[in-house]
C-alpha cells in the first residue's frame, strides 16, 4: 500500500543519538508515512534500539539488519523497500522539526515539484546554533549536496542510486535528480537539525577521502555534457572542488594534505583552463571569485585567512 512518504535512516553505531532521531520522525505532523531503519552492521546497541522502535510502532517503523556496507548501500537497500510517493533521508545522529516533512510535502504538491528542499540548523557541541541556507545562489545546482534536507518523488528516482563505499554519495544522488527534475520547491526554514561532529564526513582529518569528489564529478560529467548541462558542471567544479573541497582540506593537518590539494587544484584547472573567462565564474559574487582565484593559483592559505577574517568580522557585527 502506497503512502505519502518513506523516511530512510541508515544506522551505524549511534546508540547515543538514535532515539532522539527516531522520536523526531515519529512526531511528524505529516501523517501517513513510514520509517525504514537500516542497521548497517552496528557493533553497539543501535540495532537493539532500532528493533525496539519496530516492535513498539509496527505500523510506522520497519527495521532491517544488514552486514556493514556503508551509508550508500544501506540507503539503496531501503529505496527498494520504500512504499511512499516521496522518499526522504535522515542521518541517524541528526533530528528534525516536527513540521519538516509536512512543509516539504505541501510545498512540493502545491508547486507541482518533484523535489522539495529546506534550510539547515547547524547545532554545535557547545549548544550554539547557526542557520545554513540550502541555497547560496540562484543556480539549481546550489541545492546539490546532502539528500537529508530534501524529499524526492519516488518515480523521479527511478534507477538512480547512491554510489557505494565512497564519500559525496549524496552529492551525486542529489545532483542527478535535480537535473532530472529541472526545479525544486524551496522552504526557507531551518527544519533539519544538523549535529556538528568532528568525526563527520565533512569535518574529519582524512584528507585523501576528499578526492572522492573527483570520482563523483567524473560520474556526473558524461551525463551533464550529453544533456546540455555544461554550465552546471562548471558550477559544481568551481563550488565543490575549487572552493569547498580545497578549503576543507586546507584546514586539515593530515600528512598528505598538500598533495591532495594539488590533485584537487589540477582537476579544476583541467576542467576550467581559463578561469577568468568562465561564464559561471563571472556570475559568482566578488568575494567568492576572490577565494576561487586564490585556490586556483595555489594560494589556498590566503583563501583560508580571508575566510577566517570574514567569519570573525561577521561574529563581531552580530555581537554589536
Amino acid at each position: 500500500m502506497d503512502m505519502k512518504l518513506s523516511i530512510i535512516v541508515p544506522v551505524y553505531n549511534v546508540e547515543k543519538y538514535l532515539a532522539e532521531c527516531v522520536d523526531s520522525l515519529l512526531s511528524q505532523t505529516l501523517g501517513d508515512f513510514e520509517v525504514i531503519l537500516v542497521d548497517d552492521g552496528s557493533s553497539d546497541g543501535s540495532g537493539a534500539i532500532a528493533d525496539r522502535y519496530a516492535r513498539e510502532y509496527p505500523e510506522q517503523v520497519r527495521c532491517v539488519h544488514v552486514e556493514n556496507g556503508g551509508q550508500g548501500r544501506a540507503r539503496n537497500l531501503a529505496i527498494e523497500l520504500a512504499r511512499g510517493d516521496y522518499i526522504g533521508f535522515i542521518d541517524s545522529d541528526d533530528w528534525i522539526d516536527p513540521d519538516m516533512y509536512r512543509k516539504l510535502y505541501d510545498a512540493a504538491e502545491l508547486e507541482g515539484k518533484k523535489i522539495a528542499v529546506c534550510d539547515w540548523l547547524a547545532v554545535f557541541p557547545d549548544g550554539k546554533e547557526t542557520v545554513l541556507p540550502a541555497r547560496y545562489s540562484e543556480n539549481l545546482m546550489a541545492f546539490a549536496g546532502s539528500a537529508c534536507n530534501k524529499i524526492f518523488l519516488r518515480s523521479l528516482i527511478g534507477e538512480i542510486r547512491f554510489p557505494e563505499k565512497m564519500w559525496y554519495e549524496d552529492f551525486y544522488f542529489s545532483a542527478m535528480l535535480l537535473m532530472k527534475a529541472g526545479d525544486a520547491a524551496y522552504v526557507r526554514e531551518p527544519l533539519y537539525k544538523y549535529r556538528q561532529s568532528p568525526s563527520s564526513t565533512m569535518r574529519n582529518n582524512n584528507a585523501r577521502k576528499n578526492l572522492d569528489i573527483l570520482s563523483v564529478m567524473d560520474m556526473l560529467e558524461g551525463y551533464m555534457r550529453m544533456h546540455g548541462h555544461q554550465d552546471d558542471f562548471d558550477y559544481l567544479v568551481l563550488n565543490h572542488v575549487l572552493l569547498d573541497a580545497i578549503n576543507r582540506v586546507t584546514r586539515q593537518s593530515a600528512a598528505d594534505r598538500d598533495e591532495v590539494i594539488k590533485v584537487l587544484r589540477d582537476y579544476a584547472r583541467e576542467k576550467i583552463p581559463d578561469l577568468r573567462h568562465c561564464r559561471m565564474y563571472r556570475k559568482e559574487s566578488r568575494n567568492r571569485r576572490l577565494l576561487m582565484l586564490l585556490n586556483y593559483r595555489g594560494l589556498q592559505e590566503l583563501s583560508r585567512f580571508a575566510l577566517d577574517v570574514r567569519h570573525r568580522l561577521s561574529k563581531g557585527e552580530g555581537a554589536g
